[in-house]
């Protein structure tokens, strides 16, 4: 039998040793490519993201215009009626009846009744003041008389004018057969009561069986208004007849100054220019008529604003107030942009009005670009 030789410890254990070295060597470079790995990926993702970093973003801009600019002031005024009147009665006898307090009465209607007699309700600026009857002279009562009459449908007359003629007196005997009355063609001053237009009944302060001589009612006009109270040194924002803005229960209308009237001081003195917004200065009472009476609706006692045009510019050049910058050296300046370059150019101000400025300054035109702040 062949004897087969022994295997040498020698090329086993080198074989043995160069696997364990390829083992070894795996085991560390596993690692290595792994880090590496790591690394490569690191450094990539922080590249894309440099790559990719936004630009920093625009300067927000707005534009010079030109328009016109309102500087307003707002102060505050309460709805209303207005001033409460007394309503008197000139006819002898006694009161049978009178109206409703809130009761409002036009043209024709009766205002209270005398001895079951009804006193109806004429509109003029001038009273009554002397019977008027065929033959009379020449007046602007007759003027009164007639306008009312035409307005009633009683216009026998024709064209109202300051002549009693007969057809005068016959329109009057027309109109008091309508009201179930001695049809005398004629009138006298108690038989009528004469107030400005339509009336509001505020107060009744007689009462039935009262003499019918003496003041019956207080009476306001129909329709709503604001009065306010300001210090006399503003008599210069409320002018009458300017118009005003008016906030109504959120509800914006406009609204016409129609009176202004000085409330004296304390010490009894009149109103002048000076004063301020105590009690006892110099003041005004402002009456404001509410051009769109629908506004009002039902309100009565509530609180409006009222805003005043205090200036006023038109066609000038304006912008944001956002826009000014204020200058070290003093007054104003704005970042004018022009393409991607940008410079601080000094301005004048004028009219700050609506959250815009008037402004002026070289280069400074219609359509300019500048740095805002908002």
């Amino acid at each position: 039998m062949t004897n087969i030789p022994e295997e040498t410890p020698g090329p086993r254990a080198a074989r043995r040793r160069t696997r364990n070295r390829w083992l070894i060597v795996s085991v560390v470079v596993a690692p290595v490519l792994a880090a590496g790995g790591t690394v490569a990926v690191t450094h990539f993702a922080s590249g894309a993201s440099a790559a990719t970093t936004p630009a920093p973003a625009p300067l927000p801009t707005t534009t010079v215009t030109r328009t016109d600019l309102s500087e307003q002031e707002t102060d505050n005024g309460t709805l209303g009626y207005g001033a409460e009147f007394p309503v008197s009665g000139r006819k002898p006898g006694t009161v049978t009846s009178l109206p409703a307090v809130g009761a409002q009465l036009s043209r024709g209607q009766t205002v209270y009744t005398v001895d079951a007699v009804p006193v109806p309700l004429f509109y003029g600026v001038l009273p009554l003041y002397r019977p008027l009857s065929a033959g009379v002279n020449d007046g602007p009562d007759v003027a009164v008389l007639e306008n009312n009459l035409k307005a009633l449908g009683f216009d026998d007359f024709g064209q109202p004018d300051s002549k009693f003629t007969a057809a005068t007196a016959k329109s009057v005997a027309r109109w008091q057969k309508s009201l179930e009355l001695p049809q005398t063609g004629t009138i006298g001053p108690a038989d009528v009561v004469v107030e400005s237009g339509p009336i509001r009944v505020a107060e009744v302060t007689a009462r039935p069986g009262n003499p019918a001589a003496g003041d019956l009612v207080k009476a306001t006009g129909v329709d709503r208004q604001v009065t306010m109270t300001l210090p006399a040194n503003k008599q210069t924002i409320a002018q009458q007849g300017a118009k005003v803005g008016l906030s109504i229960n959120g509800v914006s209308v406009t609204g016409t100054v129609t009176s202004i009237v000085t409330t004296p001081t304390s010490d009894g003195s009149g109103g002048g220019a000076g004063g301020g917004s105590g009690g006892n200065g110099p003041q005004i009472t402002v009456t404001v008529a509410i051009d769109d009476q629908a506004a009002a609706k039902s309100l009565d006692g509530a609180p409006v604003s009222v805003v005043f045009t205090t200036g006023r510019k038109q066609g000038v050049l304006a912008v944001s107030v956002n826009a000014l910058l204020a200058l070290a050296g003093g007054g104003y300046g704005l970042q004018v942009v022009t393409g991607t370059q940008q410079h601080v150019v000094k301005v004048e101000t004028g009219l700050f009005a609506d959250g815009k400025v008037e402004v002026s300054g070289s280069g400074i035109a219609d359509g300019t670009s500048v740095v805002t702040t908002g």
